[in-house]
């Protein structure tokens, strides 16, 4: 894994300190914009609808995500650093 700015450090570090949804989401909401919220939302539901096999044209219809998109996702839930994967195995216990 690379070395992160610390900047980004501290980041991960807020995020990881929040201690409920409530306060995820209030965290979120002041950090991102509204397309940026929509973004990863709608690509942690790319990840989770590939994770139950649906097809790239049942993606797009249900999310209403670019092929662009659900590519990006697949290859990182195939090729990546495993971020994807161990949050779909944590939310399917």
């Amino acid at each position: 894994m690379l070395k992160q700015p610390e900047t980004l450090q501290a980041l991960y570090k807020a995020l990881i300190s929040l201690e409920t949804e409530e306060d995820c989401q209030k965290f979120l909401e002041d950090l991102c914009t509204i397309p940026e919220l929509h973004s990863l939302s709608q690509r942690w539901s790319v990840a989770q609808l590939l994770h139950e096999g649906k097809t790239f044209n049942e993606i797009m219809q249900e999310v209403g995500a670019s092929s662009a998109t659900i590519s990006r996702v697949n290859r990182c839930l195939l090729y990546g650093s495993g971020g994807y994967r161990e949050m779909l195995q944590k939310q399917s216990k």
